[in-house]
């Protein structure tokens, strides 16, 4: 039995998410899997219902902070050590950076890290981008293997020299499609009673959080050129931005038009309320609502930032627009709003382009084949010297 401890910055949707679902993926007679997050997550209740150790983090915080950044070192020093786990896997950037050192400083035999994306991206500072990429360089040489959201996550981790081509896999998130209906004429009117909602209004919804990656400001400004008073926006999702957002939305006249529904349980029943899923983020790995808002049939418009083209094929399977164009965003959702039968078309081919990537199974296995990389005892042919496996005839 490997024992692994999966640490998170926050345990929620996103990388919360994807950490969950990889952890409940794993054999449990091969991995005994610890959740290690910030307090106060949402899947702390999932996971424990679930049968999964957690240990909330009192020193984990996702924004920088010297002091709680060491303490929080020091915290997972502690627990790493009275753990004694076999592997670490970290998600994300403050976890992944506090978690590494801390695995590295203990002498945990095997880390691996997953880049749901990257903490820099071009809407920061020359100086600011090249500190990060330089820090993901040097904890790259503390792990053992990567796993990358997406492809084109993985390409950027290559060509940046974060990580070496042959210690990274592309991975897709795992989504959990119990209690996911496809979108349909009932699930529609259940979605929109749950909303408040007329049948006869347009929806343009979205699921994220509140913080500048997802750029909330600019689906507001989308919003606002549109200029149809029938279009209802929806933000699923509560997050630090929320009381600045909600002024905007005052300031903007939108707010009979623009609703903030905060944190919901029930986001799977609601996807069917939107005619068309639109997300705005400035940088992103693969969002798992995304693929869940496909994976229901709603039409999308989104961004193409990092691994979202791998989905989202430009005129084929939805509309791209690019990151911080709330005007090219707002046509973008126009004309799926205008053209109905071509959002159904893309819709259907979305669906079709996720096919089962996304099971937890398929995630099960990679990251069963990754964990025995980094502990250096990859089973079967892996294992095998080269010399034993004959070459095709």
């Amino acid at each position: 039995m490997v024992r692994v401890a999966q640490v998170v910055t926050r345990f929620i949707a996103g990388a919360g998410g994807v950490a969950l679902r990889g952890a409940l993926a794993l054999d449990p007679e091969r991995f005994a899997v610890t959740i290690l997050a910030g307090e106060g997550g949402p899947l702390f209740a999932e996971a424990e219902r679930a049968g999964l150790r957690v240990v909330r983090l009192r020193h984990m915080r996702p924004e920088l902070s010297p002091l709680e950044d060491w303490r929080a070192l020091a915290e997972l020093r502690e627990l790493l050590a009275e753990g004694s786990f076999e592997l670490v896997h970290t998600h994300s950037a403050k976890a992944g950076a506090v978690g590494r050192l801390a695995a590295h400083q203990v002498g945990v035999a095997g880390v691996v890290h997953t880049l749901h994306g990257f903490p820099f991206h071009e809407f920061q500072s020359r100086l600011r981008r090249r500190a990060y990429i330089e820090a993901e360089r040097r904890l790259g040489r503390i792990t053992d293997q990567f796993l990358a959201v997406g492809s084109a996550v993985a390409a950027e981790a290559v060509r940046l020299r974060i990580a070496p081509p042959e210690r990274i896999r592309s991975i897709a998130s795992a989504i959990d499609t119990v209690g996911l209906e496809p979108a349909s004429q009932a699930t529609r009117k259940a979605a929109r009673l749950l909303l408040g909602l007329p049948l006869e209004a347009r929806v343009v919804g979205t699921v994220g959080r509140l913080d500048h990656q997802k750029a909330p400001q600019d689906l507001v400004a989308a919003a606002r050129l549109l200029e149809r008073p029938e279009v209802r926006f929806v933000w699923v999702g509560g997050g630090p931005l929320e009381h600045s957002l909600r002024r905007l939305v005052e300031r903007s006249g939108l707010s009979s038009r623009f609703l903030l529904l905060g944190e919901r349980s029930d986001v799977k029943q609601l996807l069917p309320a939107f005619d068309v899923f639109a997300m705005a983020s400035h940088y992103e790995g693969l969002p798992c609502a995304l693929v869940e808002a496909i994976c229901a049939g709603i039409p999308v418009v989104a961004t193409a930032v990092n691994a979202v083209p791998e989905v989202v094929i430009p005129g084929r399977s939805g509309l791209l627009v690019p990151p911080a164009a709330p005007a090219l965003l707002s046509q973008a959702l126009a004309y799926l709003l205008d053209h109905r039968e071509e959002a159904v078309r893309m819709a259907v081919a979305a669906r079709a382009v996720v096919g089962d990537r996304f099971r937890p199974s398929e995630l099960g296995r990679d990251l069963t084949d990754v964990y025995w990389r980094a502990l250096g005892r990859a089973p079967g042919l892996l294992a095998a010297p080269l010399a034993a496996v004959e070459p095709p005839s």
